[in-house]
């Protein structure tokens, strides 16, 4: 039950973030690492999205992970003449289906590569993740990934 209820609040939550305005459009793409999976970003505007992924987590528990985060680009702190490069930083929420349902918190921190001239961007993060449910603990998630957007 917990479980459904969490689903339901991440899917809410990304509906109505994809309802709302955008800047760059909405992206679609891979995630590899911890976890592997499908990655989504939105841009709410000219810094700020909401990033996420459905994917598979192949760490001590084979399982399903959700994750959700609200993401802040920092164009000035890489300057690249030409090039748009952002070191990202965020908040968000993280589900996993292991054994026990797992709610916990995510503070990810990354680069994201905006090609000029096309739709795609590649992206490298690592996240903390302070998990709540069931118990209190400490994790890490990170990957490199590639979006498409529409």
């Amino acid at each position: 039950m917990k479980q459904r209820i969490g689903i339901a609040l991440i899917l809410i939550f990304v509906t109505v973030v994809l309802a709302g305005a955008q800047d760059r459009g909405f992206g679609l793409g891979v995630l590899l690492g911890e976890p592997t999976g499908i990655s989504f970003k939105q841009w709410l505007g000219t810094r700020s999205a909401v990033s996420g992924a459905a994917a598979w987590s192949f760490g001590h528990d084979d399982s399903f992970h959700v994750h959700c985060d609200y993401i802040i680009h920092d164009f000035q702190m890489i300057p690249l003449e030409g090039h748009t490069l952002a070191f990202t930083y965020g908040v968000g929420a993280r589900l996993k289906n292991a054994h026990d349902v797992h709610v916990g918190i995510r503070i990810p921190i990354g680069v994201t590569y905006l090609f000029e001239n096309a739709p795609v961007d590649i992206f490298i993060e690592l996240a903390p993740i302070f998990d709540l449910v069931p118990r209190t603990d400490l994790f890490f998630n990170g990957g490199i990934g590639v979006r498409y957007y529409f």
